[in-house]
C-alpha cells in the first residue's frame, strides 16, 4: 500500500512591507517613547512665569463668606489712628510664580513651551532652591522678608509723610549650617554691623554684601546686655539676586506712631514694599494720587525710602500689562533687564527713591507722562 502526504493548499505569498513604512513607524515609536521619558525626566530647572497681581489701594479675599455667599473682602491696606481717605485708580503690585522645585523639577516638554514664551523664564534650580536650603526654610525666609518688607513700607511712607518712626532689628531663626550658628540666637537684636549703626535691614544686608564674603563684625544685644560676634557670610540667592548671608532671617520692627495693617497671605519676599509704601501715601493723603489711572510696580524699599533691584522684572512686566497697566514703575537697578523687553501697551518709569514714585505716579495722574525718566 502506498502512502500519500497530503499538502494544504496555499495561498498567495505575502509581500513585505515596504521599507519605508517601516522606518517611519520605528521612528514613530522611538518619538513616542522619546516624549514619555522627557514629560517625566527631571531637568534641574524650574520656570518661572508671571504671577497674581494685587491692589494695594483695593481690597482682597479674605476666604469667608457672608450670610449671603458673598466673599467677604477686605481694604489691602488698613490704618487705625489717622484720618484716612477715598482713594481712586490702581497701585498694583506685582508677582512671580515659581513652577517647580528641588523635589519637583519642571519637565523637558514644559522647558521646551516656555523657551518660545517671552512671558516666562527658564532658572537653573540652584538659583531659586539653593543646596542645603528646603523648600519649607525658603517659604519661611518668604515669609519674614515679606513682614519685614511691610514694615519698611509702612516706615518709609510715614517719614515721608512726616512721622518720627524707631526700628528694632532682631533674628528670628537661623538656616541649616548658617554661618551664624554657635555666634548669633534667635531674639538676639542687632545694633550694629561693621561698627555701623543700622536703621533698617536693608542697612544689614547691604553692608554684609559690601565685604564681598569678609567677615562681619555685628555688635549684638542678648537678654539686656551687648555684645560682639564675627561672622564670616555665604553666598547664596534672594528673590533672584545673587547675595551674601549669614544664615539668619531677620524681623525688623517699628514703632510707629500709628497703626498700619496690611492684609496678603500667600506672597512672599521684599519685592512689594516700594507698591505698599505708595498705597498707604494714597490712603493717608487727601490728594488723588493716581487721578484713576491703573499703576503697577516692583521694587524693596527700606525705611529711608531707597528703591532696590529684585528678581523676575520681566514676568512681572507681562503680569502688570495684562492686568491692564498703563505705567509700571521698576527700580533703576533692573533697568538693563528691562530694556527690549517691554511689553506693547506698557511704559516703564525708572525709580530709585520713594520720591521718584510719587513724581512718576503723579505725572501718571496729570497726563505728563512724557516727562518720565523711562529705562
Amino acid at each position: 500500500m502506498t502512502l500519500f502526504e497530503q499538502t494544504a493548499e496555499r495561498g498567495p505569498a505575502r509581500r513585505p512591507l515596504p521599507r519605508r513604512l517601516v522606518v517611519g513607524a520605528v521612528s514613530l515609536m522611538v518619538a513616542l517613547a522619546m516624549l514619555v521619558v522627557m514629560t517625566y525626566l527631571p531637568t534641574g530647572y524650574v520656570l518661572q512665569r508671571p504671577g497674581p497681581v494685587y491692589n494695594t489701594i483695593g481690597e482682597v479675599p479674605t476666604g469667608e463668606r457672608t450670610a449671603d455667599g458673598d466673599v467677604e473682602t477686605l481694604p489691602l491696606i488698613e490704618v487705625d489712628g489717622a484720618e484716612t481717605y477715598e482713594t481712586t485708580g490702581v497701585l498694583d503690585l506685582t508677582t512671580v510664580q515659581v513652577v517647580g522645585n528641588r523635589e519637583n523639577s519642571i519637565s523637558w516638554i514644559e522647558l521646551a513651551i516656555a523657551w518660545f514664551d517671552r512671558s516666562r523664564a527658564i532658572v537653573p534650580i540652584e538659583a531659586v532652591f539653593p543646596s542645603g536650603v528646603t523648600t519649607e526654610q525658603r517659604e519661611e525666609q518668604n515669609a519674614a522678608m515679606m513682614i519685614d518688607s511691610q514694615g519698611q513700607a509702612a516706615a518709609a511712607a510715614l517719614i515721608e509723610l512726616g512721622y518720627d518712626v524707631g526700628t528694632d532689628i532682631r533674628v528670628i531663626s537661623l538656616a541649616d549650617e548658617s554661618p551664624a550658628a554657635g555666634l548669633i540666637n534667635e531674639g538676639d537684636r542687632i545694633l550694629t554691623a561693621g561698627g555701623q549703626s543700622l536703621a533698617d535691614v536693608t542697612e544689614l544686608r547691604e553692608i554684609i554684601n559690601s565685604g564681598d564674603g569678609d567677615p562681619v563684625e555685628l555688635t549684638i544685644e542678648r537678654d539686656g546686655e551687648q555684645r560682639t560676634e564675627t561672622v564670616t557670610p555665604t553666598q547664596s540667592t534672594i528673590d533672584g539676586v545673587p547675595s551674601w548671608v549669614i544664615g539668619v532671617s531677620i524681623s525688623t520692627t517699628y514703632d510707629l506712631p500709628i497703626d498700619v495693617t496690611i492684609q496678603l497671605d500667600n506672597v512672599g519676599g521684599p519685592s512689594a514694599g516700594m507698591m505698599f509704601a505708595l498705597g498707604i501715601i494714597d490712603v493717608l493723603t487727601e490728594e488723588d494720587l493716581t487721578g484713576g489711572h491703573t499703576i503697577a510696580g516692583t521694587g524693596t524699599i527700606d525705611a529711608a525710602g531707597t528703591i532696590g533691584p529684585i528678581g523676575g522684572i520681566r514676568q512681572k512686566l507681562y503680569g502688570a500689562r495684562d492686568a491692564g497697566a498703563e505705567v509700571f514703575l521698576a527700580p533703576a537697578a533692573n533697568c538693563s533687564e528691562v530694556m527690549g523687553h517691554i511689553p506693547p501697551g506698557l511704559e516703564v518709569a525708572s525709580v530709585e527713591t520713594l520720591d521718584d514714585a510719587l513724581t512718576a505716579v503723579r505725572a501718571v495722574a496729570a497726563g505728563e507722562t512724557e516727562d518720565l525718566r523711562t529705562c
